[in-house]
């Protein structure tokens, strides 16, 4: 921790309390028969905080703790929430997700902390997503984008969002590297990356799954910003308004001629649909209404009946439950946690890319799911990260989180140089010496 935060146990202390006060409030207002059934869920979640911060002080050497603190707060957080939709229980399926996400952070912040390695891996990356999006072409069945083995159900497109956003990060080196093409000074990588992005595109259409298409034109849209952006790329206030309008003819085009049933989501009328198109959303209005600030109480609300309760119109039901204070508080810790990383200065060109690419992949998800859930956008059927159950989401999720958490702690390893042999005259020199 920095000299001036706080020391690394006050910081344990305040997720242990936080998640003590939570329990608490479930023993207080919750809806359950035999306050034993609070256990299971009491023992996991300190039992997790305690496990996780015990095995970041002994095993991990970082500059800064802040995003595993806020990481592990929020993880429970949603474990905590998950157990008490409609009766009070313990989630064990998403508290192992959970698990899975806080792996998947470490992985990714191992793998991405030295932006030298990471970079020399860029054609294995394309690689690795077009090996993903062909598995959606045959893997999946009748269009769609999940592929089902038993009861386990796999969604690759997530898998492609942090393969994405590494893609989309550029180095110093890559800026000085352009050339002219009619208006605009691009690198062949930035040309080769835009390809990537249109099929990407053309997948989601292919699929009739257009819901995570805005998550991967914000990373694009980083990219190329820092990209044009950086301060020798030659670009003009021209340039700038010819990009704006070419995207806003895109986005217009896009509406125009979507597909019918995203056509039927744009102009339905939920209050005269209530028991057909607009009922999902009609539900997540009323719990929040009923919700109010402070909640009916852990697993008193009724939306858990409606589909997706856990997943897309997850921050209905925790405003029903828990209030809409609770749920806003969920949110700022979810925002602090991905800002934060943006507000302390990354140590590389690389990576600051990279952070704003996973930044907003994640704001542009959780704003889809909250405005959606708001009736404020169509439904989209995206998570919110960390919160929503799903075990694809999550780990992706997680690994995203490592991403951010390697922009705070790089690693720079120089690269060895070979001692330059003698000649042979150098060497008879020496000897007469």
């Amino acid at each position: 921790m920095y000299k001036n935060g706080l020391s690394y146990g006050k910081c344990t202390a305040i997720v242990l309390i936080t998640h003590i006060v939570m329990l608490a409030a479930i023993l207080l207002r919750g809806k359950y028969e035999n306050p034993q059934q609070i256990i299971p869920l009491a023992v996991a979640v300190i039992g997790l905080d305690i496990v996780y911060c015990t095995v970041l002080k002994l095993f991990y050497k970082q500059m800064t703790y802040t995003l595993d603190f806020m990481l592990i707060l929020l993880l429970n957080i949603s474990v905590i929430f998950q157990s008490c939709f409609g009766s009070i229980g313990f989630s064990f399926k998403h508290y192992i997700t959970c698990i899975v996400a806080l792996v998947a952070c470490q992985l990714g912040f191992l793998l991405t902390r030295n932006h030298m390695w990471i970079q020399s891996k860029k054609t294995a990356l394309y690689i690795v997503l077009v090996v993903l999006m062909l598995s959606i072409i045959f893997l999946t069945g009748s269009r769609s984008m999940w592929i089902n083995i038993g009861s386990i159900s796999i969604q690759p497109s997530e898998f492609m969002k942090p393969v994405f956003v590494l893609l989309c990060a550029t180095s110093i080196r890559e800026q000085h590297a352009k050339k002219k093409i009619l208006f605009f000074y691009i690198s062949k990588e930035m040309i080769i990356l835009s390809v990537a992005f249109v099929a990407i595109a053309g997948l989601q259409w292919w699929s009739r799954d257009l819901g995570s298409l805005p998550t991967f034109a914000a990373a694009y849209g980083c990219a190329l910003a820092c990209r044009l952006c950086y301060p020798k790329a030659k670009f003009s206030k021209k340039t700038i308004v010819g990009i704006s309008v070419i995207g806003v003819i895109v986005i217009a085009a896009a509406l125009k001629f979507a597909p019918g049933y995203v056509q039927d989501r744009l102009s339905v009328d939920i209050w005269n649909q209530m028991d057909g198109n607009g009922y999902q959303q009609c539900q997540a209005l009323i719990a929040i209404a009923e919700g109010g600030l402070f909640g009916k109480g852990p697993g008193c609300g009724s939306l858990h009946n409606v589909f997706a309760y856990e997943t897309d119109i997850v921050f209905s039901t925790i405003c029903e439950e828990w209030g809409f204070l609770v749920a806003l508080l969920t949110i700022v810790i979810l925002m602090a946690m991905m800002l934060l990383p943006m507000i302390n200065k990354p140590r590389s060109y690389f990576h600051t890319t990279m952070i704003l690419g996973a930044v907003a992949v994640m704001i542009v998800q959780m704003g889809l799911n909250i405005f959606g859930s708001c009736n404020l956008i169509p439904f989209t059927g995206v998570t919110i990260p960390f919160i929503s159950q799903g075990g694809s989401s999550m780990l992706t999720s997680g690994f995203l989180a490592g991403m951010l958490k390697a922009g705070q702690s790089p690693v720079f390893r120089k690269v060895e140089q070979k001692p330059v042999k003698a000649s042979a005259a150098a060497k008879r020199k020496a000897a007469h010496r």
